[in-house]
């Protein structure tokens, strides 16, 4: 494993693994979300964000995690493991919130500096309803472009303990 994506909902661990893995494997990690956002919740735009991501996935070695599906193209063919964290809603909507209270207005090491932590209800929606509104669109960019590389759909805490220890 030299290229590694993992994607999934906000809350399903994505950030903390991939830092697990780098740790492991010796990769470089990168969160998107410190890339796309900056101070004070704005976004970058994908018209400067692109070329970031490119630039990212042309390195021979590398840990990504972030959904950013309008850069799964990109990501996806380059990936040799992708990762895809599944989890239930509710185990997602219980951390992301648990981490909005605990953490409220500090910055995390997964976001861009000046994005402090906030209680943020559209956001919670989102989390929510994201594998309904995602799961079809990522089987089929998995499906487009990810037929190469060693897809494992993780769905469960255990699930993802089992792994790690399986590498």
């Amino acid at each position: 494993m030299q290229r590694i994506l993992l994607i999934g909902s906000p809350g399903s661990g994505k950030s903390t693994l991939a830092r697990a893995l780098g740790r492991r494997f010796n990769l470089p990690v990168t969160h998107l979300d410190r890339l796309w956002w900056q101070p004070g919740w704005v976004e970058l735009g994908a018209e400067k964000f692109r070329p970031l991501v490119e630039g990212l996935v042309a390195a021979e070695k590398w840990v990504i995690d972030g959904n950013y599906s309008a850069t799964w193209d990109l990501r996806m063919p380059r990936a040799d493991t992708i990762l895809w964290l599944d989890l239930p809603r509710h185990v997602c909507m219980r951390r992301v919130f648990r981490r909005a209270v605990t953490q409220l207005g500090r910055v995390r090491s997964d976001v861009a500096p000046g994005c402090p932590e906030r209680l943020d209800m559209e956001f919670f929606r989102y989390v929510w309803t994201f594998k309904a509104a995602h799961e079809e669109k990522t089987m089929n960019a998995l499906r487009r472009y990810g037929r190469h590389a060693r897809i494992v759909r993780l769905r469960s805490d255990e699930g993802i303990r089992r792994f790690i220890s399986g590498i």
